[in-house]
């Protein structure tokens, strides 16, 4: 599989999980600009990266623009929302079980 190797939705977000192992799973994000506002609430921590593109974030009511190259830390069962992200940006999730 090429990481790179890619659709961008055309609305909400596409998850694949990449690897599942242990107490890890490593999934690739792609955001459309066109988001159904949720707000996650996850089990597990989550440690971002963004690798293309750019998103807005809010965790524990405080905003995080995150650009290319930008990671964020979400402890687990922390609300997060996506506010904003330009068309086509690309994330990595680690989950840690």
């Amino acid at each position: 599989m090429n990481f790179f190797d890619y659709a961008i939705p055309k609305n909400d977000e596409d998850f694949t999980t990449l690897l599942e192992h242990k107490n890890i799973k490593i999934v690739r994000i792609v955001s459309s600009d066109d988001l159904e506002h949720k707000v996650y609430t996850q089990k597990e921590d989550e440690w971002v990266v963004i690798l293309e593109g750019k998103a807005t974030i809010i965790v524990d009511n405080k905003s995080n623009v995150l650009n290319k190259g930008e990671t964020l830390f979400i402890p687990s069962n922390t609300p997060h929302k996506i506010i904003d992200v330009i068309n086509g940006t690309l994330w990595l999730a680690v989950h840690i079980y």
